[in-house]
């Protein structure tokens, strides 16, 4: 039986796994120290879980437990990896690169960076949305201290060349920072072997609970320091303060080990169901994949329907939770930023949907988004004057609208 809305937004936010939650439920009542209480029982208990849950969760992306910090979200950890590392190496250098489809908190870190006195360059990624390394290369100077890319894009899903990026920055003795949100646990992501210094992720993109992410900060090889964003009892090595948030914690640490054992297997299912949708929607005139269709996690798709105005769009698909844009910045009716970077125009951009199909997405769930959605295209481009005109041959370019 289908249930409505059927949720096709599972990079905005997953549902958390029951065995998350059975795995957390006992840190609200029974086990409720806090891990800092050195003198009893219930902290004891508290830390030892925690410890256990910061190993599960460096388990998963190769790292070693005393590299994992936690913080409520990858929010804050992109905001304490860019921010950190521009106090900690502000002596040796004030120049940081990204790219211009980052998440807004990559962007914004960079933003006040810049305000700080920082000085940031921002890449341009190609059509499919790969940045060019020849251009990244080209943006290094010898006042660079930070590479921040993501590591698969929240909208279009395009998985950047991490190694390639990685090499470059080693190699000219620069930091590198990936918001590797969407990918730790859909795709295997590995510290070591793809050369990251620092990364971020959260545990809610992963069937976890919201309000818990970590940073990794890498201890050999080199040895990276940031300066902590929020000071207090010096929780976190020194890195963050503030209570641990225990049952969310133990949830992160689950979820990241269900990922580990599901996440090969999950992925094959998924990235089936995403080609049959896609193939299914492609055959609605006028569609159109956004983003590089080899390089990009196994979950996501992001289409594009050309003269379907976007928020009937929304409203035609109500059935179906899927997002148009990023969820993230849904407040607004801008077009998306990440699609306008690829070259998209507005209009282009506002008739997309993201799908995010998750753990939890059934083959009946889709066949019913494929029919909803070629359902609402056909009936918006019905009464859409540009559609008929375009079916009539005319060149929409060519036409001179009258004001009025």
């Amino acid at each position: 039986m289908l249930s409505f809305p059927i949720y096709l937004d599972n990079n905005s936010t997953t549902p958390m796994d029951p065995r998350v939650l059975e795995a957390m439920l006992p840190f609200f009542n029974e086990k409720f120290g806090n891990a800092a209480s050195r003198n009893h029982s219930f902290g004891w208990s508290a830390e030892e879980a925690v410890d256990y849950a910061r190993e599960q969760v460096a388990r998963l992306v190769g790292a070693t437990s005393k590299e994992i910090i936690f913080t409520s979200g990858a929010t804050e950890a992109n905001n304490l990896a860019i921010k950190g590392v521009y106090e900690m190496y502000g002596s040796q250098g004030n120049h940081m690169i990204t790219v211009t489809t980052e998440h807004k908190a990559t962007l914004d870190a960079c933003k006040k960076v810049e305000k700080m006195g920082g000085d940031v360059t921002y890449l341009s990624p190609n059509e499919d949305g790969l940045i060019n390394l020849a251009d990244l290369e080209a943006a290094i100077t010898d006042k660079t201290i930070l590479i921040t890319v993501m590591y698969g894009n929240n909208e279009i899903g395009v998985v950047q060349d991490l190694k390639g990026i990685s090499a470059i920055a080693k190699k000219n003795g620069i930091l590198f920072h990936t918001d590797a949100t969407q990918a730790v646990g859909k795709i295997p992501v590995d510290v070591l072997a793809d050369g990251i210094d620092l990364m971020s992720f959260t545990a809610h993109k992963m069937y976890g609970p919201k309000g818990v992410g970590a940073l990794y900060v890498r201890r050999k090889n080199p040895r990276v320091k940031v300066t902590s964003q929020m000071d207090g009892g010096g929780h976190e090595r020194g890195m963050r303060s503030g209570t641990l948030n225990v049952p969310g914690i133990v949830g992160f640490g689950k979820a990241c080990e269900l990922s580990q054992n599901e996440m090969a297997e999950e992925a094959v299912r998924l990235s089936a169901m995403r080609d049959r949708l896609e193939k299914e929607l492609l055959t609605i005139e006028e569609a159109y994949v956004n983003g590089n269709a080899e390089h990009r996690l196994p979950h996501v798709a992001n289409i594009s329907f050309k003269f379907v105005e976007g928020e009937g769009l929304m409203m035609g698909t109500k059935d179906i939770a899927v997002s148009s844009g990023s969820a993230c910045t849904s407040a607004s009716l801008e077009p998306s930023y990440v699609l306008k970077s690829l070259g998209l125009d507005d209009e282009l951009a506002h008739s997309s949907l993201r799908f995010g199909l998750g753990r939890f997405t059934t083959d009946e769930e889709v066949d019913f988004a494929i029919d909803h959605v070629k359902t609402a295209v056909h009936n918006l481009r019905e009464m859409s004057p540009l559609w008929e005109m375009f079916k009539e041959g005319i060149d929409l370019k060519t036409i001179e609208w009258a004001e009025h």
